[in-house]
């Protein structure tokens, strides 16, 4: 153990639980990760839901690759090693939303089925929500809206999944999504027939 070790006096029992802040918000927080390719859908699915969710009273925040990347985890790059820690990063933020009674939807690639493990390790699988936005490597780079695709095949991006960096499906995902000829609101309307039952109060 060490020195800083040894000075961590955790203070947890002393603080307010979930319970209560549950109850004033009137909902149960849950963590929703939503993942898949870059330009799968996402992040446009995402925003969809959570304005589904605030207009009907619900308490909720974004987390995004950009965003992520941006502030808290700007120090990391893209290795095996670096994106392991990024998603870690951000499974320790959800356990303090799902403290503050806040439900949380999670847009990252999250390319490998061992740190999707982990993260539903970190937060509890009670808490966790799997969403793979299926939608095929073709259809991506069809869509391709930030250019990032044809620079990974130009060898300007080293490292970019489903290029050069390998993309791992799941085998049973709790909500599998399918985006092509299916427009957001359709989408956002079949992921609230299962969300919505486990967060109302």
């Amino acid at each position: 153990m060490t020195l800083q070790e040894k000075n961590i006096f955790p203070v947890f029992e002393r603080m307010l639980g979930r319970e209560h802040k549950q109850k004033l918000l009137r909902q149960n927080s849950l963590v929703l990760w939503v993942y898949g390719l870059s330009g799968s859908g996402k992040t446009t699915i995402s925003i969809a839901l959570e304005k589904s969710l605030h207009d009907r009273g619900f308490l909720t925040q974004i987390l995004d690759g950009d965003n992520i990347r941006s502030g808290i985890n700007n120090n990391l790059g893209f290795s095996k090693e670096d994106r392991a820690e990024n998603l870690r990063r951000i499974a320790e933020v959800n356990k303090l939303f799902i403290n503050c009674g806040v439900i949380t939807i999670n847009c990252f690639i999250s390319p490998l089925k061992e740190n999707r493990d982990a993260v539903r390790e970190i937060v509890g699988k009670e808490n966790f929500v799997e969403i793979f936005v299926d939608t095929p490597l073709e259809e991506c780079e069809k869509r391709d809206v930030k250019g990032l695709y044809k620079k990974a095949r130009a060898g300007e991006i080293k490292n970019f999944t489903g290029i050069d960096a390998p993309f791992e499906e799941p085998d049973n995902p709790d909500i599998r999504v399918e985006t092509i000829d299916k427009s957001p609101e359709k989408i956002v309307a079949e992921l609230l027939e299962i969300i919505l039952p486990r967060i109302y109060y």
